[in-house]
């Protein structure tokens, strides 16, 4: 099923780091609704791979500013740390901040994320509330050639983006997302660092990316055929960026790549040169998009088999906190996910809060505008949040304007992948599309005369979001004390 709001997304994920591939995401200065069992956590264990080690270390706290602060920490499967869990359950406060950081991260990135965004949040509140802060930590992948504004010098970030070449930081976690694939990471490493001048070679890195992914050369051909079909007799369930001629994707993302220039900044836009070099950058966006694909659909998996049921049980323990769900890029997806697993009549969810959301626009929809039978992967359920659902979103944002719809469009589509079509656009770009009656504001309006009490509300938040290099733009530019102030104004937390 395609991310046009149905259940199951493609992920787009070029947009590397950027987007929003498959994927993930961190943030700030940072699907398929089950797991594939890959990834990390899948043979080497998680906790050796991305989360805290087991027992009382686990709940260790991070050098976060703010206190009371912990972590919640999830699996690939959405099994959550035990240590962390109890952790989180003893914070004493009225009101508690839960927010899980997006694709571009690994576990230090995701730290520094949550102590730069809740870092105004002190000042902001009213005499009356006692903040408790969470940061959700799920298995991502930090590309180190994704640069973050604030984390990432601005020179070393741009020569990283145009080096074709796999990184040795990038190298290494990779293998720990797909453990077990030492052979054909090798293999792939080798042809970025060689780029042979053969089709050939074109033919046996696309081969190598369905292999990590364990997509089935015959369903991908079928889809690139129009042939396959969905179990709900839509399109398969195959992007089109792993289904078609690889020479094709790779021409189409090196252009993507050339277009992607920086918003808001004076670092020089990213152009490969014509030839090979240009067609294997986008082959090395390829690989990047493989990651996306695969975390999109890890994203939901934690969103509603993980953070969902654990606040579910804290409410029932605790009736009177207040949960305030905030989620950058994929992270959006994990806690809106989390509404899935919320029972009917729950009043412990506040307020939601998505910065830069992954995924698709037609998310909250009843009905799809290109087919009425269908609704979107999460319709109906801002009714399970007692505030409103608020979609920050920014035009500056290149990793959900470019990428996104890009990766999303499926294989068998009439359009050509740059083609424009509406159905494949992510929330973090242009907010929430096709809930009648939801109000679209400037973010100094939402600021000046406040949220709605409910349901939801897109927020252009393009004025403060609009900083970052090539490829993802202002994608991970979300550390703003506007942004902290549009959470409280969510759940009523202000002076």
């Amino acid at each position: 099923m395609a991310d046009n709001g149905a259940v199951g997304g493609a992920g787009f994920g070029a947009g590397f780091g950027a987007g929003f591939g498959a994927g993930f995401g961190a943030g700030c200065g940072a699907g398929a609704i089950v797991g594939t069992g890959t990834g990390v956590g899948a043979g080497m264990g998680f906790k050796a791979a991305f989360g805290p080690p087991a027992g009382p270390a686990a709940a260790a706290v991070p050098a976060v500013g703010v206190a009371p602060y912990r972590e919640l920490t999830f699996d690939v499967q959405g099994d959550v740390d035990p240590a962390t869990r109890a952790a989180v359950a003893r914070i004493d406060a009225t009101d508690l901040l839960v927010f899980a950081h997006g694709w571009n991260s690994d576990r230090t990135t995701a730290t520094r994320l949550f102590d730069r965004f809740f870092a105004p949040f002190p000042g902001l509140v009213g005499s009356g509330v006692r903040l408790g802060y969470v940061g959700v930590v799920w298995p991502s992948i930090r590309f180190s050639d994704e640069p973050i504004p604030d984390f990432d010098p601005p020179a070393a970030a741009a020569a990283a983006t145009a080096e074709v070449a796999l990184d040795p930081a990038t190298r290494l976690a990779l293998g720990a997302f797909w453990p077990g694939r030492d052979a054909e990471l090798a293999r792939v490493a080798a042809l970025l660092d060689g780029r042979p001048e053969s089709a050939a070679a074109f033919a046996e890195f696309g081969a190598l990316v369905r292999e990590l992914l364990q997509v089935d050369r015959a369903d991908a051909m079928a889809a690139t055929a129009g042939t396959g079909a969905a179990p709900d007799g839509g399109a398969p369930d195959v992007p089109a960026l792993f289904a078609r001629d690889v020479l094709e994707v790779c021409r189409t993302l090196a252009d993507a790549l050339a277009r992607s220039g920086p918003q808001g900044s004076a670092a020089p836009a990213f152009a490969p040169p014509d030839g090979s070099r240009a067609l294997w950058s986008g082959a090395k966006e390829l690989l990047r998009q493989a990651t996306y694909y695969e975390m999109k659909k890890r994203a939901g998996v934690v969103g509603e088999r993980g953070l969902g049921p654990v606040l579910t049980d804290l409410a029932a323990r605790r009736p009177a906190l207040r949960v305030h769900l905030i989620g950058h890029s994929f992270g959006a997806r994990v806690v809106s996910f989390a509404l899935r697993a919320a029972p009917d009549g729950a009043r412990h969810l506040k307020s939601l809060t998505l910065l830069q959301g992954a995924f698709s626009h037609y998310a909250f929809s009843d009905r799809l505008p290109h087919d009425a039978r269908r609704g979107g992967a999460l319709r109906g359920l801002q009714h399970k949040v007692a505030g409103p659902v608020v979609a920050c979103h920014s035009s500056h944002d290149s990793a959900l304007g470019v990428f996104y719809p890009l990766a999303s469009r499926m294989a068998g589509d009439s359009a050509g992948l740059l083609g424009f079509d509406e159905r494949w656009g992510a929330i973090g770009h242009d907010g929430l599309q096709a809930v009648p009656g939801a109000p679209r504001l400037s973010l100094e309006a939402a600021l000046r005369e406040g949220l709605p009490e409910a349901g939801c509300v897109s927020v252009d938040a393009g004025s403060v979001v609009r900083r970052g290099g090539p490829p993802s733009g202002a994608h991970s530019d979300v550390c703003h004390e506007e942004l902290a102030r549009i959470v409280v104004g969510a759940g009523r937390m202000g002076r």
